[in-house]
Parts: structure tokens; C-alpha cells; sequence
């Protein structure tokens, strides 16, 4: 393969782990429609848009996740300064599109109606099945971190800290923020963030990893397939 086609084939993978990145936002916006609509909280990154959505009904799930992912590349850019890379405000569409994927998913699980906690559970532990095959994806693709995972890495790096120990820090400020949120505009009671969230916190990393270890090798074979194919026909 001459160099012209190298540089081609190199464009070609890249928009293809875009396509990967962007199927993984679609499953992570259902993902956190499910366990919305099981109403024992969502995920911590996702539990400060969540409780405000609850509140102020003006504006949809999907279009408070939008802001608050916003909200956490502005955080980025304060902590990082010069650092801060100009392609990483592709965080910005690719924000918008999780926040109406996650629209999208809130109309697809409408019709559902669950009383019973065993019914509530169940779609808590769907949603953090499907989210975590959603950030698998993104994983995967391995071209640019969502929001939530970007300015830990911004915190690590600052910090010169572990990217884990930050990450769990970072997600016990979420639930933090988003409790003493609601304690503030409910009146002194916990809406949205409730024990779900903290399931969520404990678990959806676990079910990445598996889902990832099982699917990487797969989806690898997929993305050098369709390379070949369209350099080969």
C-alpha cells in the first residue's frame, strides 16, 4: 500500500471508530432511560442532571445532560488551560447527540410502567447492562472521552493522581452535588438520587469490563473488515 493509501485507510479507520463511538453514545443515552424510568436514580455522572430534570420540566432529561456535560468541558478547559486540546470540543456535539439519544430512549421505554421495586430493579439493572455496553463501544473506538470520563482524566493528570482513585472521587462529588441539589430546591428531601445510583456506581464498571473483554476482539475484526473492504473493491 502506497503512502497516499496509508493516509487514506488511516481516515477511513477513524471515521469508523467515530460511527463505533457514536452507536456506543445511542446504547449509553437508552442505557440511562432505563434506569431513569425505574426511578431509583441513575448513573453518578448523569444524577445532577437527572435530579434538576425532575424540577424543572421546561427543559427535557436529554437536554439537562446536555447542558451539565457542558457544564464538565468548561471544567475541563479551567483545569487544563493550554492544555486543553482544540479536538476535544467535539465533546460538544457528541454531548448533544448522548442528550437526545438519551430523549430518544426516554420515548422508547415510555410505555412502561413499573409499581413493584422487583419491577423497578429490573430496569435499573438493564440500564446499567445496556450503558455499560454503550461506554464499551466507546472504549473501544478509542478516539475521544466523553465529558465525564475527560475531566477526571484533566483531575488525574493535574493531580498527577491515578485515573481510578480520582474517578471514584469524582463520582462520589456527582451524588454529593446532586443530594445536596435536591435537599435545596425539594424542600429537604432526596429525589433522584437514591439507591440506584449508588448500584450503579458499584456495578457498571464491573459489566464494562466484562462486556469489553468479550467484545473488543469482535468488534477489532469488524472495523478492519469494512478498511479492507473499501480499499479492496
Amino acid at each position: 500500500m502506497n503512502t497516499t493509501n496509508e493516509v487514506s485507510a488511516t481516515k477511513k479507520e477513524i471515521i469508523i471508530r467515530y460511527i463505533v463511538f457514536i452507536i456506543g453514545l445511542f446504547f449509553a443515552g437508552v442505557g440511562v432511560a432505563f434506569t431513569k424510568r425505574g426511578d431509583l436514580g441513575v448513573s453518578p455522572i448523569s444524577s445532577v442532571a437527572n435530579v434538576i430534570s425532575i424540577k424543572y420540566e421546561f427543559l427535557t432529561m436529554g437536554d439537562w445532560l446536555i447542558i451539565w456535560n457542558c457544564v464538565l468541558i468548561v471544567g475541563q478547559i479551567l483545569i487544563l488551560r493550554r492544555n486543553f486540546k482544540l479536538y476535544q470540543l467535539l465533546q460538544i456535539p457528541l454531548s448533544y447527540l448522548f442528550g437526545k439519544f438519551t430523549d430518544f430512549g426516554m420515548w422508547m421505554v415510555s410505555f412502561i410502567n413499573v409499581k413493584h421495586y422487583a419491577g423497578k430493579l429490573t430496569m435499573l439493572f438493564i440500564g446499567i447492562v445496556v450503558l455499560a455496553f454503550g461506554i464499551s463501544l466507546s472504549v473501544i473506538a478509542n478516539v475521544i472521552m466523553n465529558s465525564g470520563e475527560a475531566i477526571v482524566k484533566a483531575m488525574a493528570d493535574t493531580l498527577k493522581k491515578e485515573f481510578g482513585y480520582v474517578k471514584v472521587a469524582f463520582d462520589i462529588s456527582c451524588v454529593t452535588a446532586a443530594v445536596i441539589l435536591s435537599l435545596v430546591i425539594f424542600d429537604g428531601q432526596i429525589v433522584g438520587a437514591r439507591e440506584g445510583t449508588i448500584i450503579s456506581a458499584c456495578v457498571t464498571g464491573l459489566v464494562v469490563k466484562f462486556i469489553t473483554k468479550h467484545i473488543r476482539g469482535g468488534i477489532e475484526k469488524i472495523i478492519a473488515a469494512v478498511i479492507i473492504h473499501e480499499f479492496s473493491g
